[in-house]
């Protein structure tokens, strides 16, 4: 296969792809796109290992430029993705009951003693 025919079909796939994701994400209602978003992030822990196995096969130093910021970008959406699930799912966590608060006995106690010498 020649350069241009891997350029082509790879601008073909990318175009397919662009298209098909925007009509599955209009099919999706708003209420649902919070944890279809932090599971996909989360899911993409595969890209994270695909940039891993590159960048140990890597050969000049575009590359792995290019393999260490795959790598980098990988890491933080997989991170965000658990981020992002933690905070949705705490919403429906049982938030604990709030420790009663100490009583103020307003006593003789709470009076300040004059200092030594003042009667």
């Amino acid at each position: 296969m020649t350069n241009v025919n891997v350029v082509v079909i790879g601008l073909f796939v990318f175009v397919l792809a662009v298209f098909l994701g925007l009509e599955l994400i209009s099919k999706v209602p708003s209420l649902l796109h919070t944890p279809l978003m932090s599971g996909t992030n989360f899911i993409h822990g595969i890209v994270l290992v695909g940039a891993l196995t590159i960048a140990a096969t890597v050969n000049d130093t575009l590359g792995g430029v290019i393999a260490v910021a795959a790598v980098f970008l990988g890491t933080l959406n997989v991170v965000g993705g658990w981020v992002v699930t933690d905070r949705m799912l705490g919403m429906f966590r049982v938030k604990a009951a709030p420790a009663p608060a100490p009583k103020v006995d307003a006593g003789p106690a709470a009076v300040p003693a004059p200092p030594p010498g003042e009667h």
